[in-house]
């Protein structure tokens, strides 16, 4: 029996041929633009916040807590006091010389059976997660529109997924999800309009909970500096171009699908 010889490889490979198909705009552009950030104190807003100033940018930030703010101009605001917010975006927007994108990390919780949770610290979940940020996005339009600039929501795994024990958190994160859609199709053409669907991150969100509405293991909480990469990510698109949804978790995350 006989064996065909093997063809020695080449010396070099060549490089290949790049396909017309793929040539194009870069998927990312560097973004360095002017951003109000809500709940920039800690958390999700304050890892967006570092990622904006890294990146080039300028921030001011919207919280009711601004003492640990120090990379950025900060006002102290309740979201979910409308009139105040008119007030703080129209002076964030003066500090910046308009606005390029808003991002609204602020958000609470309270956690309970719906009999259990008293009705006004309930409404107030609803009263920041979902009007805190459609007050803010409604009084930062004008600047907005004149940028051609973006809005970035915050939403939750728990937005598109509900779960026993947190119907407020649930409605107002699901409200928030609803409420970007129609403004996505309300703005088409004149300001970019994100969710952004984040599961479970490593932040000071749960630290006023009972310990049986705590995670148990923190190792499949995301850094919510990954959150944070892919809100930049968002708002590098070149014109034109819209991320609409973004769910982001960690790996081993439970709560989605």
């Amino acid at each position: 029996m006989s064996l065909n010889p093997v063809t020695p490889l080449p010396a070099t490979v060549p490089d290949p041929t790049p396909d017309p198909a793929l040539r194009g705009p870069r998927l990312q552009t560097a973004f360095r633009g002017r951003v109000l950030v809500t709940g920039g104190g800690s958390g999700l807003g304050a890892a967006v916040t570092a990622a904006v100033t890294a990146a080039g940018g300028s921030v001011v930030v919207l919280d009711r807590d601004v003492s640990s703010v120090t990379e950025a101009k900060a006002l102290q605001v309740d979201v979910a006091d409308r009139a105040s917010v008119e007030v703080a975006v129209r002076e964030a927007a003066l500090m910046l010389g308009g606005l390029d994108a808003v991002v609204t990390a602020a958000g609470i919780d309270r956690c309970g059976r719906l009999e259990d949770v008293a009705a006004a610290e309930w409404e107030k979940v609803i009263s920041v997660n979902l009007l805190g940020t459609v007050s803010v996005i409604r009084a930062a339009l004008p600047y907005l529109t004149v940028s051609h600039g973006r809005v970035v929501t915050v939403a939750s795994s728990l937005g598109i997924k509900a779960v026993a024990d947190a119907t407020a958190y649930c409605a107002s994160k699901f409200g928030v999800i609803g409420f970007s859609r129609a403004l996505a199709a309300e703005t088409r053409g004149q300001v970019g309009v994100t969710t952004m669907i984040p599961a479970g991150m490593k932040t000071r969100f749960f630290d006023d909970r009972t310990e049986q509405y705590r995670p148990q293991d923190d190792s499949r909480l995301n850094d919510p500096e990954n959150v944070a990469a892919a809100i930049l990510f968002v708002l590098g698109q070149p014109q034109g171009s819209e991320v609409r949804e973004m769910v982001i978790c960690h790996e081993e995350e439970e709560s989605w699908p």
